[in-house]
């Protein structure tokens, strides 16, 4: 919206970024309340943005002392502005502060699902955390921490590589932030060593919120990586000769099972082998990929079992020793 439309309204207004900075209450928590309790119901800009006048900052401002001295956020959102006011005269009568508590980390999070699980949060779960930016979309971020100047980057990724260091960096410097924080979901091990640095920090997905926070005000280090387990896999019943005879001689036959299942047995060899080269070119995954190898050759040995069952019944020869 340009500064001509915003005109167009009689009093001053003021963008959600603002609002939080004047209150000391998160965007988040802002659009939560207006979501779920009708705290405020502030104007939109035909881009849909929100504009909030001076009454709803004062209204937020209020209920935000009230909520902090103990009263519950669904009860203060229904009071008139005039009947906050009174309620907090029962109280310390202390001016309301139009800054943000010192002691919040000012957060500036970029990330479609992580964007998502934080703006379902209730305030008390981010407590001693405000976050400043909650974007998903990346040039929006930056316009966004340009601004706001968070403490605090937490980006979420799919993969990480070699770029990535150089992509928070880039980011860093934009915002003037302390530290940035990358959840991913993939990426090498040469990857994850050249971001764990003084000033970037990688945590692989998924993380929960609660560890996240701690992270997040602690600056403590990344929780330690699972450790690989090793399993070695059930041995095969037939070598692959036998399944060739198996499946030639299920031709021979009235029941086209035995044929059927030395084709799910030949799928699944398969997959097992993908699964023990994946945990070699990645270390990063090894434990995840050595379960999904131990796991199919279980279930590999189940149906090798079975479909031994039905060699013996139709009598048919595999050349076993």
């Amino acid at each position: 919206m340009t500064n001509l439309q915003e005109a167009h309204f009689t009093e001053p207004v003021y963008r959600i970024g603002a609002v939080a900075r004047l209150t000391g209450i998160s965007a988040v928590t802002i659009r939560a309340w207006e979501r779920r309790h009708g705290a405020v119901v502030p104007r939109r800009t035909e881009g849909g943005n929100r504009l909030y006048s001076r009454e709803d900052i004062s209204r937020l401002a209020l209920i935000r002392r009230l909520v902090e001295a103990g009263d519950a956020i669904g009860a203060m959102a229904r009071l008139s502005l005039e009947e906050l006011q009174e309620r907090l005269a029962r109280f310390d009568t202390a001016p309301v502060s139009s800054q943000a508590p010192a002691d919040l980390r000012r957060l500036a999070v970029l990330g479609d699902a992580l964007s998502a699980r934080i703006t379902q949060l209730s305030p008390e779960r981010l407590a001693g955390l405000e976050v400043v930016v909650l974007e998903r979309d990346r040039q929006r971020f930056e316009a966004a921490i340009a601004a706001t100047r968070p403490e605090l980057l937490v980006v979420e990724r799919p993969t990480i590589d070699h770029n990535t260091i150089q992509d928070l960096e880039q980011l860093l410097a934009l915002s003037g932030a302390q530290r940035a924080l990358v959840i991913y979901g993939f990426g090498t091990q040469e990857a994850v060593r050249a971001l764990d640095t003084q000033h970037t920090l990688p945590l692989r997905a998924p993380v929960g919120l609660p560890e996240l926070r701690r992270i997040c005000l602690e600056g403590g280090a990344a929780p330690p990586p699972v450790a690989a387990q090793t399993s070695t896999p059930p041995p095969r019943r037939f070598d692959n000769r036998q399944l060739s005879v198996i499946a030639a001689a299920a031709k021979t036959v009235d029941c086209e099972c035995p044929h059927h299942l030395v084709d799910l047995v030949f799928s699944l060899l398969a997959f097992e082998t993908y699964s023990s080269e994946c945990s070699h070119r990645n270390p990063e995954d090894a434990a995840l990929h050595i379960r999904l190898q131990s796991t199919t050759g279980q279930a590999r040995a189940l149906l090798e079992g079975i479909l031994a069952e039905l060699v013996a019944l139709e009598g048919i020869d595999t050349g076993a020793s």
